[in-house]
């Protein structure tokens, strides 16, 4: 199919002090996708990131902003995005960062196999052939590789990278799954979403991308994430374990 998507194809952009990368990541998604609309979930950014959006929004229509005072976790903005665009028709949402480390050429990738019915999440992928990352020590790098084996063990999960942020969902998929409880954390909040989808019994596809460590700023990063990422995942087997785990929402083959 074509990489140009129907209108209902929704990008779910949240910043945090993001002003030096927005306008020129915002260009480069909607050169892409022309068809798509560019969502901004700012938190009340203190370097004017918000305010910037804004701007981009008058100038075009395919921009949207949804303003937070205050910053709340990266999971929290993009669920409070997902809602929008749910509510907003959206068939299919991607969710990626705003620093250039997912590449918007990688785009119609994550977004063809969804658009053609075949899957119902597909994850940008470090850890399968064709995949990989730049400009890491090997300090990130084995704390990546990690964790996603660590959350592949525990929870028994297929899919190799189950840390990275880079994902296209079906809408009706989203829809399943039941935001309250979720943790916010931007490390876990991809594990655990990517748990409840395998839970649900989401068809999920991995598509290979190269990672690039974000040219402007610093990593949000912090030992206190990757605690909470640890924790969260054992919790989530416990609760398994005990019977309060996801529910199936459509019956096996």
């Amino acid at each position: 199919m074509s990489s140009d998507p129907r209108p209902g194809t929704w990008i779910i952009l949240p910043t945090y002090d993001e002003a030096e990368n927005l306008p020129g990541i915002a260009a480069a998604i909607l050169a892409e996708l022309p068809g798509a609309t560019l969502l901004v979930v700012d938190d009340g950014s203190p370097d004017g990131t918000g305010q910037l959006a804004d701007q981009l929004a008058v100038e075009d229509e395919r921009v949207r902003v949804r303003h937070r005072p205050a910053k709340q976790g990266l999971g929290r903005a993009y669920l409070e995005g997902f809602r929008v665009a749910i509510d907003g028709g959206a068939d299919i949402l991607v969710q990626m960062d705003a620093d250039w480390s997912h590449d918007p050429a990688d785009l119609p990738s994550l977004i063809d196999p969804i658009a053609d019915g075949a899957v119902d999440l597909v994850i940008g992928s470090r850890y399968v052939p064709g995949g990989g990352v730049i400009d890491w020590g090997l300090a990130r790098r084995v704390i990546s590789r990690g964790g996603s084996l660590f959350a592949r063990l525990v929870l028994g999960l297929a899919p190799h990278d189950l840390t990275g942020g880079f994902k296209a969902w079906r809408a009706e998929t989203l829809a399943g799954i039941p935001f309250d409880g979720i943790h916010a954390g931007g490390y876990v909040f991809q594990i655990e979403m990517t748990y409840r989808a395998s839970r649900l019994r989401a068809r999920v596809r991995e598509v290979p991308i190269t990672f690039r460590d974000r040219r402007v700023g610093h990593s949000k990063m912090s030992r206190r994430i990757i605690g909470e990422a640890l924790i969260v995942v054992l919790q989530l087997r416990w609760d398994e374990l005990r019977g309060r785990g996801p529910r199936p929402m459509r019956p096996e083959a």
